[in-house]
C-alpha cells in the first residue's frame, strides 16, 4: 500500500472513509468536485500518495496525476459551458496550500469572472535589473 496519513482529508477520501464527488480515477490519482467551490465546476485533481510537493513524487504518480487532469480539464469545462479553465498547484504552505497533499486545482473562468490573471493576486511585486534576473538564474540552475 502506497504512503497515507489518517489525519489528512483527501486520504480518507482516498481510502473511501469520507465521500467525495469522484468525476473520475485512475490508479494513482483521483478527480473529484471540490467541496468549497469557487466556481461552478471546480474540481480537484488529487494524488492517491499522502506527499505534500511536487517535487517529492515520483514520477509514475506526476504522470498519472497530470494525465487525469488531461482528460478530465474539458468534460469540467464543457459541463460549466466555459471556454477555459485555471488549472493551479499551491506547492507548500506559504503558497496557499491548505492542506499538504498534492492536489491540482481546475477551475472553470469566464471573462466576467472578477478572478483576473495570476499575476493580479500579487499586490508587490519584486523589481529586478537584468543582472539581478541573471543571478536568480544561475541560483535556479546551480540546484539542478
Amino acid at each position: 500500500m502506497e504512503r497515507q496519513d489518517n489525519n489528512c482529508i483527501f486520504c480518507r477520501i482516498v481510502a473511501g472513509r469520507i465521500p467525495a464527488r469522484i468525476i473520475a480515477q485512475n490508479d494513482k490519482a483521483i478527480a473529484i468536485l471540490d467541496a468549497f467551490p469557487v466556481a461552478e465546476g471546480h474540481a480537484l485533481v488529487i494524488s492517491k500518495i499522502h506527499v505534500g510537493k511536487i517535487q517529492e513524487m515520483r514520477k509514475e504518480h506526476l504522470m498519472a496525476v497530470f494525465e487525469l487532469l488531461q482528460n478530465v480539464t474539458g468534460a469540467i469545462e464543457k459541463a460549466a459551458n466555459v471556454d477555459a479553465s485555471m488549472i493551479a498547484v499551491h506547492n507548500g504552505k506559504e503558497s496557499g496550500q491548505e492542506i499538504p497533499h498534492v492536489h491540482v486545482h481546475v477551475i472553470p473562468r469566464r471573462a466576467a469572472d472578477g478572478a483576473g490573471p495570476v499575476h493580479s493576486m500579487f499586490r508587490t511585486r519584486p523589481r529586478l535589473a537584468d543582472s539581478e534576473m541573471d543571478l536568480v538564474l544561475a541560483r535556479i540552475k546551480k540546484e539542478l
